[in-house]
């Protein structure tokens, strides 16, 4: 996997996927059992999480709006290895261009948070 990510990174600077394949789910579960109507694993809502863990690729997870609901979605920077700096200027740029320190889930303005 590592030698993959590897040759595939060779031709971008920076991969940019979905944090979470579902949006939130309540706090005491596990993960969702049904993902666009079709059953999965345990892990499923992280397949775009475990790959840039598993081969050691710098990453960053920053928001990136929200549901219609409120919640929170990420968007997720992948640079090629060791390129951290890559990473953070990119998410930087991000931020610039769609601040988002400001907003807030309407679940926790409700909240009084």
């Amino acid at each position: 996997l590592c030698n993959k990510m590897w040759r595939f990174m060779a031709n971008y600077d920076l991969l940019l996927t979905p944090t979470l394949a579902v949006p939130p789910f309540p706090v005491h579960m596990q993960g969702p059992e049904v993902i666009e109507g079709r059953m999965g694993r345990n892990a499923d809502w992280l397949c775009f999480t475990f790959p840039a863990n598993m081969t050691g690729q710098p990453a960053a997870t920053i928001p990136a709006g929200f549901t219609k609901d409120g919640l929170p979605v990420g968007l997720q920077i992948i640079g090629r290895h060791l390129d951290d700096r890559t990473v953070l200027k990119a998410s930087g740029a991000f931020e610039r261009a769609r601040p988002w320190a400001h907003q807030w889930p309407a679940l926790l303005e409700t909240l009084g948070l």
